[in-house]
């Protein structure tokens, strides 16, 4: 069956407009509490955690009424990055975790995300589910069977000492100067902690949040104010998250980028170094072919799964592979967590560094990027685009041009009301003009 809210990463959209709306996210809380409560012998939980935007105050008391109203209990988090969710609902022994957050959207966009008890995201057949629950009519429980609501007010502590955990103990990043990004978003309050108790100098931008400006001018969305500090204050790395703190990239020395790809090439070839290289790594139908070439090198796979992490980590299960991501930053590494976490995989990436101690620009220099052209094209309508004549025209004629030396890759996002046209190979002059060939059809 299609599925008619959920997307890629749960349900999404501007808020105000169905189906971000208060009406719309009570019944969803209800028809959430209802699915999830089946089979329980006692009164379950539910974690809720938000970024912070300004309209997470009202989209977090829909939720809680619609929760409580199907007899479930709830645990309020306040503002915490979505992997502290995933962490705090296997903690909690709750039933299930929920994320208010638009992740790398403006403010004006919210959005509901879903873990269930393993911190795992929901498989199709809940989100079905739940959907068919949202058409049944919505009955408050017996006034005694009501859910209770409490803040847990050591969340945010809770978190911070889970992550430095994952750093290794022989290891410190003391002598290491950091640029810190937290996007104005959910971990504005748990980064910087993070990386200054393990002993980093810690310069903090980013972390203002006041329900309007996340990812504004910042974030991972936005490297350019993250590597002017970076350049300026003579840092070692600068560090940039996203709204919700489940992506992650980085900025070296110079002030150059450091996309999800060649932060998994990095922690790939440091598990090869130390002897616990998987077979494989699981990237996406994004990932730049320059990765795929420098893994071969290595006799390392690389698998490509559709694009959202939980495509990624089906994958990454079904091998048993314990690294994967893609190119947004949103990297998983499953053998110390349980989903992708923008602080854990940064912790990973500069656990490698002061390992070898050698500077990122270093690491990467194992890997060449192809160029690629990627362009958001704005539809009315996402569905059928590639059936319309100009496209198959315009396709067809872009995979000739490129003869083998590069790709073409049309996706609509699971997110946007936008189509991705993806060119990769070895002209960026001759890419963008490709690109803009498949865009021009598909808008005509």
């Amino acid at each position: 069956m299609k599925k008619r809210y959920f997307g890629t990463d749960g349900i999404r959209g501007h808020v105000g407009k169905a189906p971000i709306t208060p009406d719309f996210i009570l019944k969803l809380g209800w028809a959430c509490g209802r699915v999830f409560a089946q089979g329980c012998t006692s009164v379950p939980t539910v974690v809720i955690g938000k970024d912070t935007r300004v309209s997470g105050y009202m989209f977090e008391s829909a939720l809680e009424a619609g929760l409580v109203a199907a007899g479930v209990n709830v645990k309020l988090l306040g503002p915490m990055p979505t992997p502290a969710v995933a962490l705090m609902t296997r903690t909690q022994n709750a039933i299930a975790g929920i994320v208010i957050s638009a992740s790398h959207n403006p403010f004006d966009d919210n959005g509901i995300k879903f873990f269930d008890e393993k911190g795992a995201k929901l498989p199709d057949a809940t989100e079905l589910a739940i959907e068919n629950m949202l058409d049944a009519a919505l009955e408050t429980v017996g006034s005694r069977d009501i859910g209770k609501a409490v803040r847990v007010v050591d969340a945010a502590g809770r978190y911070i000492e889970f992550c430095k955990a994952t750093f290794p103990e022989r290891l410190s990043l003391r002598g290491l100067k950091l640029v810190i990004d937290c996007a104005h978003g959910a971990t504005y309050h748990i980064a910087p902690s993070v990386f200054a108790e393990l002993g980093a100098s810690v310069e903090v931008i980013g972390a203002n949040p006041n329900g309007f400006n996340i990812n504004e001018g910042v974030g991972s969305t936005d490297l350019s104010a993250l590597q002017a500090s970076v350049t300026s204050t003579g840092a070692d790395m600068g560090i940039a998250f996203d709204g919700d703190g489940d992506r992650v990239l980085f900025v070296d020395a110079d002030g150059s980028v450091v996309d999800g790809d060649e932060l998994l090439y990095v922690l790939a070839m440091h598990r090869i170094a130390k002897g616990r290289s998987d077979a494989g790594v699981v990237g996406t139908l994004m990932s730049n072919m320059g990765l795929e070439l420098a893994l071969q090198e290595q006799g390392v796979k690389l698998a490509r799964a559709k694009v959202g992490d939980r495509y990624v980590k089906e994958i990454m299960a079904a091998e048993g592979w314990s690294l994967g991501g893609e190119s947004s930053g949103h990297l998983i590494c499953s053998d110390v967590t349980t989903t992708g976490d923008g602080i854990v995989s940064a912790l990973q990436v500069l656990a490698a560094v002061v390992d070898v101690n050698k500077p990122l620009s270093t690491l990467r220099a194992g890997m060449t990027k192809l160029p690629q052209v990627l362009l958001n094209v704005r539809v009315d309508d996402k569905s059928g685009f590639e059936a319309k004549p100009g496209v198959k025209a315009a396709k067809a004629a872009v995979e000739q041009a490129l003869a083998g030396r590069g790709r073409l890759l049309l996706r609509p996002s699971g997110t946007e009301p936008v189509v991705r046209v993806m060119v990769e190979g070895e002209d960026p002059s001759e890419l963008s003009t490709l690109a803009q060939q498949v865009a021009d059809a598909i808008v005509a």
